[in-house]
């Protein structure tokens, strides 16, 4: 599939809505647990997302219009939610996200990005020369990738009450 910034947005667009969705008004057994060893429970997942929200997608994509290879992105912490979120409700997390990235698809639009544009590139601190596209689909691909997380977060609360049914529940192996 091409990238279209257009069809990017109709995702970003819709994540919040899907979250909030998801888990709005869920007790903290579903919210606050994971499924194993360094993995994020559904709240972490928020919080991650919020995180990125203030320091990735739009900061790194203005760091490539501005300064191209020249200055690489500042390193993202994935666990920088863990305090961030510390004493917050899932209710906050989720008003919160869903605020940045009105803001986010807002400063996105303002940007008025060319073809041309989507080939510039950036550094990133580990993976080393990306484009603005790949930036930007990666954004896409990243609320899908948490989305898919947090219902295996949640499905695998019930992995030892399926029973036989575990053969076919792919998301939970």
């Amino acid at each position: 599939m091409e990238f279209r910034i257009e069809q990017a947005v109709e995702v970003l667009r819709n994540t919040p809505s899907v979250l909030r969705s998801m888990l709005s008004g869920l007790g903290d057994s579903w919210v606050h647990n994971n499924y194993g060893d360094k993995t994020f429970s559904p709240f972490d997942v928020v919080g991650h997302l919020i995180h990125g929200e203030r320091t990735d997608w739009i900061p790194r994509a203005r760091v490539i219009l501005e300064h191209g290879e020249t200055r690489p992105f500042e390193p993202f912490d994935r666990y920088a939610m863990y305090e961030a979120s510390r004493g917050l409700t899932m209710a906050q997390l989720l008003d919160t996200f869903e605020s940045l990235r009105v803001e986010n698809l807002e400063a996105l639009s303002a940007l008025r990005l060319t073809r041309d544009q989507l080939s510039l590139r950036g550094t990133h601190p580990a993976l080393g020369p990306v484009t603005l596209e790949a930036l930007l689909a990666m954004w896409t691909v990243h609320d899908l990738n948490h989305i898919a997380q947090i219902a295996k977060s949640m499905a695998y609360q019930y992995r030892e009450r399926v029973g036989p049914w575990l053969e076919y529940a792919s998301i939970l192996r």
